[in-house]
């Protein structure tokens, strides 16, 4: 699926994640139609009314800066008033007279408290509409300490401190109970710690009119049905059509190997083979029926033009790699490098080019790229135009970055997949995607929602062997969400609520904890 413009498919579009400098030039376009005041007041509107659908009246404090997050807060603070919450307002710094901001505190006509922890603390709820999504700097101690002080919070766009590009907190950050976010979700909303300082995330719409998308060249998205689709397995599919996976096989950690297999048949694939050379006696003893283990050399599997897709690096030590790596991307064959790949390419990212896939975790990525930083996204980024492969750095936040800049978020796991194993699963399940002819960007991203959803579904504390039995079940959710999304009449201002702590949710109507509703104004 093409994914470089926003009018792509509607559904990919529906879950774009511009950064804060995109959603402001968004924001300038639709002003040229929609009046700054009337999205301000849809804006506040929308917090006051998440606010009431979700607390019960106490007295609330409304922190406001300087900028349009302030005017949101002034319209929350004056909103929440009309309907009898015992409201004050504590200003930062006044708005810039003359500006939108500065009419939407004109019409504040309630309390005015200090901005200090003491007033802060006297409240039963604080609305920080401090800073929103574009911080550009750290945030003041003093500015921290008022908002620490607070006994819950509910932020506007994103908790003040919090970058809504990468995530990482500047300066300091408090922890939100709920955030109020508009038009779409920013990759802070996603990525850690940000999703986690967001609490419940509610997506509003204000009024801002898909036009205003135009010529805004977004490349980041969230990772879910829609952005892709697995292939339909129809009448006359057959095995061959379905897929081979080729899995090289070590002869020190078989498991992993095996773990990896498991992934690719689970996942659909219609042949699994294990190429294990010297080692296949040992593989035999415990293979599963339907898994064929090869010992003849590896040039003589690689004339078999069917075994198009190779697994290369769980369970394989470095020599190993080194030894059957350069054969495979001599051969043309599209091959995901894992695990042990790492180990021989660090330090060099050089010798990864010719992988079709790479599946680095956070210290792999960093021994072979170097530490990624705040900004993990670009720094994916860089990994996958200097290799030339898809890179997927996996994580509670798994980022999924193609060599041409696409980037997707995964938010679609649980903390659970942190066990020894489980990145083997991950790698045959996007061989099986990667098989059955997706594109590498798609066939990753697939993988990683499949994954995280079969985890999901795999009860309390999962080993990784317990995986592949519910990976099935997953590919069929996914089919059935993207039909679903592919009927409704599009619509991207759905409430999106994010992990309370990092992770475990589940998708739309069955999201855990979470609310969805329509806001249409």
């Amino acid at each position: 699926m093409p994914a470089s413009e926003h009018t792509q498919a509607p559904l990919a579009a529906r879950l774009v994640l511009p950064t804060p400098v995109q959603m402001g030039q968004i924001d300038a376009a639709a002003a040229r139609s929609v009046p700054v005041s009337v999205l301000m007041e849809n804006a506040g509107r929308a917090v006051a009314r998440a606010i009431r659908q979700h607390m019960r009246p106490c007295r609330v404090l409304v922190l406001c800066g300087p900028g349009n997050n302030g005017g949101d807060g002034y319209v929350a603070a004056r909103r929440l008033a009309e309907q009898g919450w015992p409201v004050s307002v504590a200003a930062l710094a006044m708005p810039r007279p003359g500006g939108d901001e500065a009419a939407a505190a004109a019409l504040w006509r309630g309390p005015m408290v200090p901005f200090t922890p003491e007033s802060a603390a006297a409240f039963d709820l604080v609305v920080d509409a401090v800073f929103g999504a574009g911080l550009s700097r750290d945030v003041e101690p003093d500015v921290v300490a008022v908002l620490e002080a607070a006994r819950r919070i509910v932020a506007i766009d994103m908790p003040s401190g919090v970058d809504g590009a990468t995530g990482a907190v500047r300066g300091g950050a408090a922890q939100a109970e709920m955030t109020v976010t508009f038009c779409r979700l920013k990759p802070g909303h996603l990525l850690l710690p940000g999703r986690t300082l967001c609490g419940r995330t509610v997506l509003a719409d204000i009024g801002i009119p898909e036009s205003a998308f135009g010529g805004v060249a977004i490349r980041t998205w969230r990772n879910e049905p829609g952005l892709w689709r697995t292939p339909a397995c129809t009448a006359t599919s057959y095995k061959y059509s379905r897929g081979v996976v080729s899995i090289c096989g070590g002869r020190e950690m078989p498991g992993a190997a095996r773990l990896s297999a498991a992934g690719a048949r689970g996942a659909g694939a219609g042949l699994v083979r294990l190429a294990a050379g010297d080692s296949a006696e040992v593989y035999r003893m415990t293979a599963p029926a339907g898994l064929i283990v090869d010992s003849d050399p590896l040039q003589a599997l690689l004339e078999d033009k069917r075994r198009h897709v190779w697994v290369c690096g769980p369970g394989l030590s470095v020599a190993e790699v080194a030894a059957v790596f350069p054969a495979l991307v001599g051969a043309g064959r599209g091959v995901i490098a894992d695990a042990g790949a790492f180990s021989m390419a660090a330090g060099h990212p050089g010798r990864l080019k010719g992988a079709a896939i790479i599946t680095p975790h956070i210290g792999e990525f960093s021994r072979v790229f170097g530490k990624p930083g705040a900004d993990r996204v670009e720094a994916a980024r860089r990994a996958a135009e200097c290799t030339g492969a898809v890179t997927v750095l996996k994580g509670p936040d798994t980022i999924i970055a193609a060599p041409d800049g696409r980037a997707a978020i995964n938010e679609h796991a649980t903390p659970m997949l942190g066990t020894a194993g489980s990145g083997d699963t991950l790698t045959g399940i996007i061989a099986a995607m990667l098989a059955a002819d997706m594109p590498a960007w798609e066939a990753a991203c697939a993988g990683v929602w499949l994954h995280g959803d079969a985890a999901l579904h795999a009860g309390e504390w999962p080993l990784a062997e317990d995986f592949d039995r519910h990976i099935g079940a997953a590919r069929h959710r996914a089919e059935g969400l993207a039909k679903k999304f592919s009927a409704e009449k599009p619509n991207p201002f759905p409430f999106a609520s994010c992990p309370m702590a990092c992770g475990a949710l589940k998708p739309r109507a069955y999201r855990l904890g979470t609310v969805r509703a329509w806001w249409n104004w």
